[in-house]
């Protein structure tokens, strides 16, 4: 565990160093731009050993056009990408989380029972269903980096 700005210390580290990368990063209630575009996905892959996952919790809502630019940019890095959300997130009903999960040889099945099995139930998209829910996205590149999304205020009872 390092406490640094991420994108730093990720370039600082050596290639082919880590099985597992996790990414939880936020400044105040977003993802810091510097974390979202091909250059940082390239970062992530290189630091991973052969078979190596990355993983990043995400938030949006609505759309989630910030989460399926994000897929989209972690494809061109990783061989394979899913995501696990809540359902309600998933059909913009509510802002919330997003983990994606990018690496070779995901275990999408197994993820995707257990996390139907949840007491927080979650929905796995993979493959042929994540190709539909990326189906817009484009890539991000250093010009068009921007924060995630803040989630809305709550509304004062």
């Amino acid at each position: 565990i390092r406490t640094a700005d991420a994108r730093a210390a990720l370039d600082d580290l050596p290639a082919a160093a880590f099985d597992l990368l996790v990414a939880d990063v936020y400044d105040g209630a977003s993802v810091p731009a510097s974390l979202s575009p091909v250059t940082a996905a390239a970062a992530f892959a290189r630091v991973l050993r052969p078979g190596g996952w990355y993983v990043t919790n995400l938030s949006d809502g609505g759309r989630l056009t910030y989460v399926r630019d994000q897929v989209a940019t972690l494809r061109t890095a990783f061989p394979d990408v899913l995501l696990i959300a809540e359902p309600a997130v998933l059909r913009g009903r509510r802002f919330g989380n997003v983990v994606l999960l990018a690496g070779a040889a995901l275990p999408a099945v197994n993820l995707g029972v257990s996390a139907a099995r949840d007491v927080f139930p979650a929905r796995v998209v993979h493959g042929a269903a994540l190709d539909r829910f990326t189906a817009d996205a484009v890539p991000v590149t250093d010009a068009t980096a921007a924060r995630s999304p803040v989630p809305p205020r709550a509304e004062p009872v």
